[in-house]
């Protein structure tokens, strides 16, 4: 069964939300600080409480570091190596971690126009962004690795200052990190942050949510109170409703710049995937042009795969899904005596009457080619050694 986790940041999204819409979902926090206490960055401990942002009720978490411990800004090196090094951080929480820092490093980078080896993190170097974002990967283990999606961040408005001096809102890694991906220009002050965008760029999925069964719900709260929004990152978890998962998609596409050869290897490509079917239609498109309407046939497990294997490999900017139903018949195949050979033949039944039968064409043409006779001839026999016309 296939888990969901959707994020709505409604006011936005930073590394302690994250973490708080995590707890409120029913972590227990002692479970995440257990996690990351593997991390050797001392001086940090999490601060866990209630809060309600206009009406909303949810958990607000801070990352409380100890005046007396010293927190060096560090390089993308450095922060590699503290969490390679952590042994209570499982194998997969590590690779989404630095998954992320490397997106911020190379965002950055880009920002600054240097390597990203030349990169000191400042604000996300500091221990209370490693802790948030350790802490966002250890959250996601502990919810069971579900499918993450999210939807548009607001980014917000206005000027901040940080360690580089006065920057526009959204600041500038923040806008690189989401490049390619839906966002929402609104909102006063900054909302999402470099952190936030990062996690939602490397682990969730940016669009629409899919059809799923929600089982829990909860609200990471943020620091601020704002006057147009509440500042809430919302997080429902669930499980993929069940007639996605089993029922059937036809998934098309318009193609009007697309040669025979690629057609062909599409075909092809969606029932390497394991799409049922796939077949090719000619249509007129808008301003009259002559295209074409590759249309895929799958079970519900299979659309997304099909989706995204049709965008990478066709010309299409787009596909069509919606789902269908069939009524099909049972099937078998059963063997038969020809003059010159055995071939298999499908057959189509219902309450046990057999209602269609063919036979394998490749069976025929094989003994066909070995008898040096028509292979129309194999075809008939085969039909008439089943007791049916040819």
């Amino acid at each position: 069964m296939r888990r969901i986790l959707y994020l709505e940041p409604v006011g936005g999204i930073a590394g302690d939300m994250f973490l708080a819409a995590g707890i409120d979902l029913g972590l227990a926090p002692e479970a995440i600080e257990a996690a990351l206490r593997g991390l050797k960055v001392p001086g940090w401990k999490l601060a866990v409480s209630r809060a309600v942002r206009h009406a909303i009720s949810g958990t607000h978490l801070d990352v409380v570091l100890d005046a007396r411990e010293a927190h060096p800004h560090r390089a993308y090196a450095d922060i590699r190596r503290l969490i390679e090094s952590a042994t209570t951080l499982p194998d997969r929480a590590k690779e989404r971690a630095l998954a992320v820092f490397r997106a911020i490093g190379e965002a950055e980078a880009k920002v600054h126009g240097v390597s990203i080896d030349d990169i000191h993190f400042h604000e996300v170097g500091a221990v209370d962004s490693i802790v948030d974002i350790c802490g966002a990967a250890v959250v996601l283990e502990l919810l069971g690795d579900p499918e993450v999606h999210a939807a548009p961040p607001p980014l917000g408005s206005g000027t901040i200052r940080v360690a580089h001096g006065a920057m526009p809102i959204p600041v500038p890694a923040t806008l690189e990190l989401l490049r390619d991906v839906p966002v929402r220009f609104e909102g006063v002050g900054e909302l999402t942050t470099p952190t936030g965008a990062a996690l939602l760029k490397v682990l969730s999925k940016i669009g629409h949510p899919p059809d799923f069964i929600v089982e829990k719900v909860g609200y990471g709260v943020g620091t601020k109170d704002f006057r147009d929004r509440p500042n809430v990152l919302r997080a429902s978890l669930g499980r993929m409703e069940a007639s996605r998962s089993e029922g059937l998609w036809v998934v098309e596409a318009n193609l009007d710049d697309a040669t025979p050869q690629l057609l062909g290897h599409l075909v092809e490509r969606m029932l390497s995937v394991g799409a049922l079917d796939a077949w090719v239609a000619p249509v007129v498109m808008k301003k009259s042009r002559p295209g074409h309407l590759l249309s895929v046939l799958a079970e519900g497990g299979l659309r997304d795969t099909v989706v995204d294997t049709l965008l990478r490999e066709s010309t299409s900017l787009g596909v069509r899904y919606h789902r269908v139903e069939r009524q099909a018949l049972e099937r078998d195949w059963v063997e038969v005596e020809t003059p010159w050979g055995r071939v298999r033949v499908k057959r189509g039944l219902l309450n046990g009457a057999v209602l269609n039968a063919h036979p394998e064409f490749e069976d025929c043409r094989r003994v066909a080619e070995e008898a040096k006779v028509p292979v129309k001839q194999v075809m008939t026999a085969a039909m008439v050694a089943l007791g049916l016309p040819g």
